[in-house]
């Protein structure tokens, strides 16, 4: 995913906590806690302590924070209180606020359609939409018809919900996790005005890098994308409980925001980039490769001794080690006139792992 920062001005970068989007996280880790297993001890307590009904209404709507996140939930000017951010919210039109909730960008789940308008009065977006609520379920086609149906009744009731939420877990939750968002968005501000872009993008994740001219950001997430932020700038949004998504709005003439976990949430994991977990993938998709691999976890071994263990050549068991060394899966240590092949058990241990953190990320 390509951002565009070109006709950003230095100033323009803001890192600060939002209320409103460590609520929407919140609100997904409860909806959906298998994403976080590092948290399930919170999600657990709050679910035996909150009114049932409360969380069925939550699950009625999580059109708006399972599998994607309405762009609106992520506010590009944070606000210092929940309420304030709602107040914003509410300012939006409600082709604008159905279009936030039912065409989302910022999970990035389907592609996002950008020739479409608003659902609202666009058939062709409203098909869409309740094509996408039908494979979700009854309740998710119920509450996208309720959207399109009556939206100043949807947006009241998703605000008395919010609202309730923070009574119920998350007012307490937000002032335990306040001064950590807090001051890791000063730490990044610090860094972007003596170190620069690169660096301060640098400390919010891995997974994000920025070119050499500081025109572009990439994001690394198995997405295709592309999004321009213009003079209004860009958004930083901290977040303890949205690991370990990185999420970003990317809609048309939205301004771009990006949440990132920050400490916290749980034990941060190497990022490995969406290109290596293909490339470890495919290495391994070969018979050949695959007995190298069995016969190098269990010791080191010359090119000489595979070729004589499996009955191949000297120059096969060469271009197939070549392939699992360049996706960095084996190391090779010279001992004198021999070179020894070894099998590099971290690395292929967390193969799936990281081909997990590259689907939530």
């Amino acid at each position: 995913m390509t951002i565009d920062v070109s006709r950003v001005p230095p100033s323009g970068f803001l890192f600060a906590p939002s209320p409103l989007a460590e609520l929407a996280s919140a609100v997904h880790l409860l909806v959906e806690p298998t994403h976080h297993p590092a948290q399930n001890g919170w999600a657990t307590a709050v679910a035996a302590n909150v009114d049932p009904g409360l969380l069925d209404r939550l699950i009625d709507a999580d059109y708006l924070w399972r599998t994607s996140r309405a762009d609106s939930l992520l506010p590009s000017e944070p606000q210092d209180s929940l309420a304030a951010e709602l107040d914003e919210m509410d300012l939006l039109d409600d082709e604008t606020w159905v279009s936030a909730a039912l065409l989302t960008s910022s999970c990035g789940t389907v592609p996002l359609y950008r020739n479409l308008g608003s659902p609202l009065v666009d058939p062709e977006a409203r098909e869409l939409a309740r094509t996408r609520a039908a494979t979700r379920g009854e309740r998710q086609s119920a509450f996208v018809d309720l959207v399109l149906k009556d939206p100043p009744v949807v947006r009241s009731s998703v605000r008395r919900m919010l609202e309730d939420c923070d009574e119920a877990f998350f007012a307490d939750a937000w002032s335990r996790v306040r001064p950590a968002l807090v001051a890791d968005a000063r730490r990044k501000r610090d860094v972007l005005g003596v170190s620069g872009l690169r660096e301060a993008v640098a400390s919010t994740s891995a997974a994000i890098t920025v070119d050499d001219d500081a025109a572009r950001l990439r994001v690394d997430k198995l997405q295709d994308s592309l999004t321009t932020a213009d003079e209004r700038g860009m958004t930083f949004l901290p977040s303890v409980f949205g690991h370990p998504h990185l999420l970003v709005v990317h809609a048309p003439g939205w301004r771009p925001v990006v949440q990132y976990p920050v400490a916290g949430g749980a034990p941060s994991a190497p990022t490995v980039s969406v290109e290596t977990v293909q490339q470890r993938f495919h290495a391994l998709d070969n018979p050949l490769r695959l007995r190298l691999a069995r016969s190098l976890l269990r010791a080191p071994h010359t090119t000489a001794d595979l070729a004589e263990a499996w009955g191949v050549s000297a120059s096969e068991v060469s271009r197939h080690l070549g392939v699992l060394k360049e996706a960095g899966l084996v190391t090779s240590v010279r001992h004198g006139r021999r070179v020894l092949h070894e099998l590099d058990l971290t690395a292929t241990t967390r193969i799936g792992q990281d081909l997990v953190q590259a689907l939530l990320r």
